[in-house]
């Protein structure tokens, strides 16, 4: 019996970022929970390229939505992960292209007149982020969680030895 709870706490903790996203954008007012479901459903799995976000009229703006919806979830998440100082700020910048790679940029503004700090460039055909099953997205977000959990940690790390040095 040991031996299958050791083998339990070895696997990776995976998480179901699919109810995380729904749960982000229902809890931040910008869906009710049906609409949240059906949009992401409709946009992470089906046929590549997206269609929705090649159709519209303004497909800069629903592609800027598409990729802010799916990386400020994950932004959140790290962040509560490390417990940022309140004077800190996390953005996500974005810049779309219809043709090629958008670009999604995460930075750290750690406030107290201190320069900011890329934690994450990701380079994504937004009309391409389209998934097999859940467990293929779940893996797609768990990476980019942990790309950003660890730069923060590293900056956090940085920033906690300049205090110490200038005391």
């Amino acid at each position: 019996m040991a031996k299958k709870l050791t083998e339990v706490r070895k696997q990776p903790r995976n998480r179901n970022w699919i109810a995380y996203l729904c749960e982000s954008l229902v809890a931040s007012g910008t869906m009710p929970t049906w609409e949240a479901a059906t949009y992401l459903t409709e946009n992470l799995f089906g046929e590549r390229p997206n269609p929705r976000l090649l159709t519209p009229a303004n497909p800069h703006e629903v592609t800027a939505q598409f990729l802010h919806r799916l990386y400020q979830p994950l932004v959140e998440a790290a962040s509560r992960e490390i417990m940022l100082p309140s004077s800190s700020m996390l953005h996500i910048f974005t810049d779309i292209s219809l043709t090629g790679h958008s670009a999604v940029l995460v930075v750290l503004f750690p406030g107290q007149a201190k320069p900011q700090q890329l934690l994450m460039l990701d380079a994504a055909k937004a009309w391409d982020l389209v998934f097999p099953d859940a467990e293929s997205f779940n893996a797609w977000a768990e990476e980019r969680y942990r790309q950003l959990v660890t730069a923060l940690r590293s900056k956090m790390t940085e920033f906690e030895d300049d205090l110490l040095t200038a005391i």
